[in-house]
């Protein structure tokens, strides 16, 4: 993992085109700007990782409907 220090106001680049900046820093709580493509999506990591989980169970309801449809 890459750590990096920023101070309120300063911005970070991901990939050439995503620019991450620091808004506010208050006690223990950060306010990100992120600025990105409106094709690349961004997620809270326990969004994600629920819809991740989401997407699997449903991958494994599909195949098993689809196995009782070979029966």
């Amino acid at each position: 993992m890459l750590t990096l220090s920023r101070k309120k106001g300063e911005s970070l680049i991901i990939n050439n085109n995503i620019e991450v900046t620091v808004l506010e820093v208050r006690g223990d709580q950060i306010k990100l700007g992120i600025a990105a493509p409106r094709e690349v999506p961004i997620y809270r990591k326990e969004i994600y990782l629920e819809i991740q989980e989401s997407n699997k169970n449903s991958m494994n309801v599909e195949a098993v409907d689809a196995l009782k449809n070979l029966i």
